[in-house]
């Protein structure tokens, strides 16, 4: 593993040198990988350039990819990108080699006597329909479900969704980002009444302070995190300040940090609005035209039981009922529960307070994965109503999220069970304009949202669910409490098909493993953080018989008889597809730009309304959609305002205690991705990061007698696991906590985590549970 850096300036020194990187990129010439050699014969030279969005994380950045002989051999950064501006990191420079490990699925594979089966595609495809066919008839369409991915690509996710929701008739339609952004979508639709961030990249031009809002930006969105630095040192006064419960390298780079003790954003956030409010820092004019008060209801409970069901009930309040609930929320009250300080508190309020700055704030996991994360989202755009800090250049509260599509595929598409398209499924009139494009009955469509997907593998494993596809994800590593749902998914009477392009602890399980073409060996589209669709064409043909997500579902659904709704010619399917899909758009709110548009240039934000993309919504000078003839329309919400809610702090289902007293928190490295199932076969980034580890804090370590590298047991109430130790590495967590990557299949840390969710978005909580800690 890389050792931390222990010299503050040190480091920014390498960060600074990174982003100098921005400017020179037009002149850096990638990477062409030793491994081409044998390939190519020569060097770079005669290389055909294409573009494409990288296919690791959400932020979108623009590459190109070199072609020559059939294969993909080299990589930069595309200049022309606004949104990395020729910049990659290292996942996104050796992208390409991840569709050339030695163990790539290429053959379909059946179970046949416990064992795996080569088995032609076509037959597999017909014992997949066959399979769905049976199970209906056995036990109903609500028997059968897909589970995908905010890396299946906008077509994959159409069709997926189409067939289920609107061929088959049931609302079995989940994906993986329900796990990392459902809360940021519930965030955005509380508040707002529509969901995805109302700025863009081009915010961090205009900004002078960035609150980082427990988001480890410098690894997890390192070329977003380097314009930060960049603007830092191109003009006076900008300031990052890290707001987090472990130190990491977003610590060392930023002007300051802060630590609060977990689950107590909630109380400092509110801790802020009430400086705001003291100190008259509050646009009144802004927030008498454009905002309303509400509060909803409290102690939801925390989802550990099957069959919860919580649905949120609020109230209109004034202002003055909110004031009146903030006095319990002083700096010096905080301060006792958080463990930040009143003067910490005070100087982020006076930031966000200050006219004369523009701030942004940043978040991903830490805000998202959070049994009140709801609730946190809407105390930080409290923060930013309260001071007209929203929605024009260089104010805005951004969520990150972690995933190429996951705003364009899960959430804009729709592939959750409650959604569609352009709507929902309990709205009448929205099941009538999807079913009338998918040119199927109305009727097809259910009006009732079946399961999300902590409570879909809960369904899975009590017999509800009986049949599962499971596409471009690997959750018998990513589900928590892991081991519930992998001993669900292997009970004889289930059946399980897994689509992907490497084995995993997923095709462990499964009773048919089809292989998919990745990425850049099929076209497609990714929908990234802020709004921006990018069309990439098929470059390299897949290996063996693998074969696209989206045709697969294609290839199922003629079997089941719905050919006349899954019509596309194989040639022309991704343009037929995607021009089906604007029809569910074709508004001023969220048209999506033509495929000709995409294809000329490296993507364009919706709305794209007339020849051009939207970067500030809700702002009459920049948003076609605004109507109320006020210089801000919050259209998303029937009276035009936008929503300061009343969120009080509640504490976390588990906490530490004396059998178990240490805070477990999980997350990503800067090498991997996720669960590392291409990343750990990228060989150069598998040698930087070869295995998981604990972090843990310097004072615990000597307490407990553990030095870097030795052995350590983690124990939680639902599993434990072992790993080596890092002390005074990369990260260092605060006392009583611990920190373990989640990438490595060998060291399953989800055995150990809580499946306790977010009421609202259902999202699961990986951040906060109890664990003790033994050295061996």
């Amino acid at each position: 593993m890389y050792r931390g850096w222990t010299d503050r300036r040190g480091f920014i020194k390498k960060m600074a040198a990174l982003s100098a990187m921005t400017a020179a990129s037009a002149i850096f010439p990638g990477i062409l990988f030793p491994e081409a050699q044998e390939w190519l014969g020569t060097g770079s030279e005669g290389l055909d350039w294409k573009k494409s969005p990288c296919r690791f994380c959400g932020v979108g950045c623009g590459l190109l990819i070199g072609i020559k002989g059939g294969k993909a051999v080299a990589v930069k950064g595309d200049v022309r990108s606004s949104v990395n501006k020729g910049l990659c990191c290292v996942k996104g420079y050796h992208s390409i080699m991840a569709m050339y490990g030695k163990d790539r699925l290429t053959k379909a594979l059946v179970k046949r006597d416990g064992a795996y089966v080569e088995t032609p595609m076509a037959d597999a495809l017909d014992l997949v329909a066959s399979q769905i066919e049976r199970t209906v008839e056995a036990y109903g369409k609500d028997a059968v479900s897909i589970y995908g991915s905010g890396q299946w690509t906008i077509p994959d996710g159409y069709v997926a969704s189409k067939l289920f929701k609107g061929c088959i008739g049931t609302n079995n339609v989940e994906a993986n980002a329900r796990l990392c952004m459902s809360t940021a979508v519930t965030g955005f639709l509380t508040s707002f009444g529509l969901d995805e961030p109302m700025g863009c990249y081009e915010d961090i031009d205009h900004a002078d302070v960035f609150v980082l809002w427990g988001n480890n930006m410098a690894e997890m969105h390192p070329v977003l995190f380097s314009r930060l630095l960049d603007q830092r040192l191109k003009r006076k006064g900008v300031k990052i300040i890290d707001f987090a419960t472990r130190t990491t390298r977003t610590s060392m780079a930023a002007d300051r940090s802060i630590l609060f003790q977990p689950q107590t954003d909630l109380a400092v956030a509110n801790a802020i609005c009430h400086e705001i409010i003291e100190n008259n820092w509050v646009n009144r004019v802004f927030v008498e035209s454009h905002c309303s008060f509400r509060k909803g209801l409290t102690q939801m409970g925390y989802g550990l039981e099957d069959h919860y069901e919580f649905k949120d009930q609020s109230e209109k309040i004034d202002f003055k009922a909110y004031k009146k609930f903030l006095a319990d929320y002083t700096p010096e009250k905080v301060e006792k529960r958080s463990g930040v300080s009143a003067k910490d508190i005070k100087y982020m309020a006076s930031l966000y307070g200050d006219p004369n700055k523009k701030v942004m704030s940043f978040w991903c996991m830490g805000m998202n994965q959070h049994t009140r994360g709801t609730w946190i989202q809407n105390l930080v755009y409290n923060i930013h109503l309260l001071t007209g800090k929203i929605a024009s250049p260089g104010n805005s509260p951004f969520s990150l999220t972690g995933q190429p599509s996951a705003c364009g595929t899960v959430r804009e598409v729709g592939t959750l069970t409650h959604r569609l398209p352009h709507g929902l499924v309990t709205n009448e009139r929205d099941r009538a304009f999807a079913a009338k494009i998918w040119q199927v009955p109305a009727k097809n469509i259910s009006p009732r949202p079946t399961y999300h997907t902590v409570e879909m593998f809960r369904a899975l494993d009590r017999g509800d669910i009986r049949f599962m596809w499971i596409q471009v994800t690997n959750p018998m590593v990513t589900l928590p409490k892991l081991k519930r749902y992998r001993n669900g998914a292997q009970k004889a009477d289930r059946f399980i098909v897994v689509s992907d392009v490497y084995p995993t602890p997923t095709t462990d399980v499964a009773d048919v493993i089809l292989p998919s073409a990745m990425w850049i060996e099929r076209a497609g589209m990714y929908g990234n953080s802020e709004r921006r669709t990018q069309y990439f064409e098929q470059m390299v043909e897949p290996p063996g018989e693998a074969m696209s997500d989206t045709w697969q579902l294609i290839e199922v659904a003629r079997r089941l008889g719905f050919e006349r709704q899954f019509s596309y010619e194989e040639e022309t399917h991704i343009e037929e597809i995607y021009a089906e899909y604007r029809k569910h758009h074709d508004n001023d709110k969220h048209n999506m730009a033509p495929l000709s548009v995409l294809q000329s240039q490296p993507g364009a934000m919706w709305p794209y309304v007339r020849g051009k993309s939207t970067k500030w919504r809700y702002n009459l000078k920049y948003d076609p959609a605004c109507t109320n003839g006020k210089d801000f329309h919050f259209y998303g919400k029937p009276d035009g305002r936008a929503v300061i809610w009343q969120r009080p702090y509640e504490p976390a289902p588990e906490v530490p205690d004396e059998a178990y007293p240490y805070w477990l928190c999980t997350g990503r490295v800067l090498e991997h991705w996720h669960t590392g199932s291409m990343t750990r076969r990228i060989p150069i980034l598998h040698r930087a990061m070869p295995h998981a580890y604990v972090e843990l804090n310097p004072a615990d370590a000597k307490r407990l007698q553990i030095q870097t590298g030795d052995g350590v047991k983690i124990r939680s109430r639902r599993g434990e696991i072992t790993l080596p130790a890092a002390v005074n590495q990369r990260g260092v967590p605060a006392p009583k906590q611990v920190f373990v990557p989640f990438f490595d299949e060998n060291s399953l840390i989800n055995e150990l985590t809580l499946d306790a969710f977010d009421p609202i978005s259902k999202q699961p909580d990986y951040k906060k549970c109890a664990v003790r800690v033994e050295k061996l």
